[in-house]
């Protein structure tokens, strides 16, 4: 792959190279602290200082587009490999790198970005052209559905790989849709839209398996080769450690509380997952009510579709500390020691509850 494909990775590997260029010439334009992540609200949540963010993305880039052109070449079923797919791997990451670079350089100019709308619609459009592509791989190690019933057969292979590839353009086109819904309906359908492209396939061709057993079309009984048996058992380890990390992400998004707790001289806010903060009701300076919820961005802490808990920023209250759940109904905001902290109950009926405690508590 390497030697017939050379003009081509030299060229994408200059392509993934081009935004280090693209900021040097815009180095005394740019502010010198840059925005290099942000939250599933589209707001920064990240930041890295200038020279960090020109230099170290590309050449991450670079490496991990190596290491895949690599991996695809030492692949013993590689000879056969269709060149379109060989093409898809030469061309992804230089697309990946000029992309996440023209968002992070057009957010550090100011431009008026919505991150998340932007991703879901790119991604979408880059799920979609590999779902075109996936029919016109052939069985191999490293590109597609690597399972052992689809490895076995190459007519159970070719069937995956096209239904496969049905899947991901639906599945791409489904996430470009979302780049028109509001920002709180994408992420739980993205999680969805992710599960079903990453695990209908591979249910397909298991179930695509069972139906060549029973007509007799492939033969259970015949011993594995080495190359067989080792790709089977990394894909079972695969397979359990993405399961693994699924559960646990998914845990972590979509669980977890808050409770205050009151002493005779301070409150205490307990959160999942985050350290508790007491604070002493004589070091409290101020003390209201907002209705409806307090935007910022998050700098350092935990954010789920759950909870939002740890420092935080925004133009009223600078750098603050957070204690809420995600987009409350209510928060309250006090200053204690001029430092500022923004906590809330689950609605707004509980953080009133929580506002009159703390009221109550002061004035006695």
């Amino acid at each position: 792959m390497i030697k017939e494909n050379k003009k081509q990775l030299i060229i994408s590997s200059i392509i993934i190279l081009l935004p280090i260029l693209a900021g040097l010439l815009l180095w005394d334009r740019l502010p010198d602290t840059v925005a290099t992540h942000w939250g599933f609200s589209g707001e920064a949540d990240g930041w890295s200082s200038k020279s960090f963010a020109i230099f170290l993305p590309p050449v991450f880039m670079l490496i991990t587009h190596w290491f895949c052109v690599l991996v695809t070449a030492s692949d013993p079923r590689n000879k056969k490999r269709n060149r379109k797919a060989q093409k898809m791997v030469l061309w992804t990451i230089p697309f990946v790198s000029l992309f996440s670079s023209a968002l992070l350089y057009g957010t550090a100019l100011e431009a008026k970005l919505n991150m998340t709308s932007i991703t879901f619609a790119v991604v979408g459009i880059m799920f979609t052209f590999i779902g075109n592509y996936l029919p016109k791989t052939t069985q191999n190690f490293t590109i597609g559905f690597k399972v052992p019933w689809a490895l076995a057969s190459e007519e159970n292979w070719n069937a995956t790989h096209r239904f496969g590839g049905k899947v991901y353009v639906a599945g791409g086109l489904a996430l470009v849709l979302l780049a028109f819904l509001p920002t709180k309906l994408t992420i739980g359908w993205m999680v969805i839209i992710l599960l079903v492209m990453g695990f209908v396939p591979m249910l397909y061709s298991w179930l695509y398996y069972k139906k060549q057993l029973k007509a007799g079309t492939v033969d259970s009984s015949k011993p594995q080769s080495k190359e067989e048996k080792l790709n089977s058992a990394i894909l079972k380890g695969t397979l359990i450690f993405v399961a693994a990390v699924f559960l646990l992400v998914g845990f972590l998004l979509f669980s977890g509380h808050i409770d205050v707790t009151y002493g005779s001289d301070s409150f205490t806010m307990d959160a999942s997952f985050w350290n508790p903060l007491t604070v002493k009701y004589d070091d409290i300076e101020s003390l209201e009510y907002f209705p409806g919820n307090v935007e910022g961005t998050r700098t350092w802490g935990l954010g789920s579709f759950r909870l939002l808990l740890g420092t935080f920023k925004n133009a009223e209250f600078g750098y603050h500390t957070r204690y809420t759940y995600y987009d409350p109904e209510a928060c309250i905001v006090l200053t204690a020691k001029g430092k500022t902290l923004v906590i809330s109950g689950r609605d707004a009926a509980e953080t009133m509850s929580i506002f009159n405690e703390l009221t109550a508590r002061l004035e006695g």
